[in-house]
């Protein structure tokens, strides 16, 4: 019985309870605030119950008459224990306590005040066991400056991992370029920092060459969000006036909706230089995740060529020595021909036209004119005066309606064959709606002055164009106010004479 007092008086001492109530408390907190470290929480807590079950053995062999090697035994899992209780303490402050007090201190900072802690603890507890920490401290010195001169670009590192995490150079997350390498940093170790890139590989800079050369922070700008300025360069001839070309690509790119192209700044168009023979411009945005900077730049110079050939801008190249084969007249008619022959298939298939002879079709067909939208653009926008209207050959567009709001109303998908923007050719009137296009969309454009020639030599076709019209938009209005057959019918009737007046005042007939 005098066994086990005496080895249970050795190891549970007046400040056990303190400290196994402080460790179980400390887990506790750590396990209910912060789970996603259960793991290391389970582990620490395992080492500290380890170091109890030592100092429990140190106890054992001290009964049995070993001073000295329970003395060293206890000491030795006591530093263990403290030890375990710092790991805990340093997961609380700096996991949960600063964290809520909306302070982030870099990992490095964790790591290093913790091992700081670690030293300390040691060097009291060794106080507190009688050696000489003088000496210590003296040998140490020596020692650490052989290891400093063999070590020092290790400690370089080191060093240089502190620096840039406690001045916030740069972070996990952020976007550099260094040399011509671009990538996200997902890690700063005390050697190293490790950079993601966007070809799927990890590049290991060593902290001391971050910290000696000069590197560049993507995105990051004091109180603004993270986006990254591009450059969309393309030249156009001289003989087309920079205020054609700037409103042009402006008008087109700030209607879009692209995905990753932020709103503000806005994006604007700029011309850069004159050489060579051509104007040489550049579109500028400012990209919102830099992860996707190829396929958002390929999108936004899909809309300026696009903006351009709708403008009737063509772009120019370098002039290099290439001779180009010219095609005979006959077969230039040929090719000619073909596309007339197609423009007067793609006019019969539209309702408004079903009544023209094959002469008016081949005089619309060649005033057709071609153009293009990528996936994004706004065709028509509602409340715009607008006097043409477009027939989809390609492609999908969406038609919504705006409230005063702001809210819209999708009301209908248009495709191949579709045709809108009659009322405005017809009559003048504002655009009911506004139309977007869903995916890239190829269309004809058929101008107010292109059906006025046919209008004036057959004045007839303006009651059978009335009647469409009039169809048209009174099949959408019954589908928004439910209208029955009859209240239709009279409704129609009353607008028709409406219409064909209107039509006839804007033509001038």
């Amino acid at each position: 019985m005098a066994f086990w007092d005496n080895a249970i008086q050795f190891f549970w001492r007046g400040e056990s309870l303190l400290v196994l109530v402080m460790a179980l408390s400390l887990a506790f907190l750590l396990f209910h605030f912060h789970k996603e470290e259960r793991r290391s929480i389970v582990n620490t807590l395992g080492f500290f119950f380890a170091c109890l079950l030592g100092q429990l053995l140190s106890g054992l062999i001290h009964a049995m008459q070993f001073d000295m090697a329970a003395s060293v035994l206890h000491e030795a899992f006591v530093i263990g224990g403290g030890i375990a209780l710092i790991r805990l303490w340093g997961l609380l402050v700096f996991r949960i306590v600063l964290p809520f007090a909306r302070m982030t201190p870099p990992r490095i900072a964790e790591d290093f005040f913790v091992i700081i802690a670690y030293i300390a603890w040691g060097m009291v507890r060794l106080r507190y066991a009688g050696l000489d920490l003088g000496s210590i401290v003296a040998t140490s010195a020596m020692i650490t400056a052989v290891v400093a001169f063999a070590m020092q670009d290790t400690l370089g590192n080191i060093l240089g991992g502190l620096a840039l995490q406690l001045d916030n150079s740069v972070q996990i997350g952020d976007w550099v370029k260094v040399d011509d390498l671009v990538g996200r940093v997902v890690d700063i170790r005390w050697r190293s920092t490790l950079v993601e890139t966007r070809n799927w590989e990890t590049v290991v800079f060593p902290n001391s060459q971050l910290m000696k050369n000069k590197f560049l922070v993507l995105g990051r700008r004091s109180d603004q969000p993270v986006q990254w300025r591009r450059w969309i360069w393309f030249g156009v001839s001289l003989g087309v006036t920079p205020t054609k070309v700037v409103s042009a690509i402006e008008d087109a790119i700030l209607q879009a909706e692209i995905n990753n192209v932020a709103k503000t700044p806005a994006p604007n168009c700029v011309l850069m230089e004159i050489d060579k023979g051509y104007a040489r411009y550049a579109l500028r945005y400012w990209l919102a995740d830099l992860a996707v900077d190829d396929p958002t730049d390929g999108a936004v110079r899909w809309h300026v060529y696009t903006a351009l050939e709708r403008a009737g801008i063509k772009l120019v190249v370098e002039v290099q020595n290439v001779h180009y084969v010219r095609e005979n007249e006959k077969y230039e008619e040929a090719v000619h021909q073909r596309e007339v022959m197609l423009r007067i298939k793609t006019l019969k298939r539209v309702e408004l036209f079903k009544q023209m002879t094959d002469d008016e079709l081949r005089k619309l067909a060649e005033r057709l004119k071609y153009a293009q939208f990528a996936k994004g653009n706004i065709i028509s926008k509602q409340g715009a005066i607008a006097h043409w209207l477009y027939i989809i050959i390609n492609g999908e567009a969406e038609v919504f309606i705006e409230a005063a709001n702001g809210e819209k109303r999708s009301l209908n998908v248009l495709s191949k064959g579709n045709f809108f923007g009659e009322m405005g050719m017809m009559t003048g009137a504002p655009r009911t709606a506004t139309v977007v296009a869903k995916t890239d969309v190829e269309c004809y454009r058929l101008d107010k002055e292109a059906f006025e020639e046919i209008l004036l030599a057959r004045p007839a076709i303006a009651d059978e164009v009335s009647q469409i019209l009039v169809m048209r938009r009174t099949q959408l209005d019954s589908a928004l106010q439910n209208l029955d057959e009859e209240a239709l019918h009279k409704e129609m009737h009353h607008r028709h004479r409406e219409v064909l007046a209107t039509v006839k005042r804007f033509f001038g007939l």
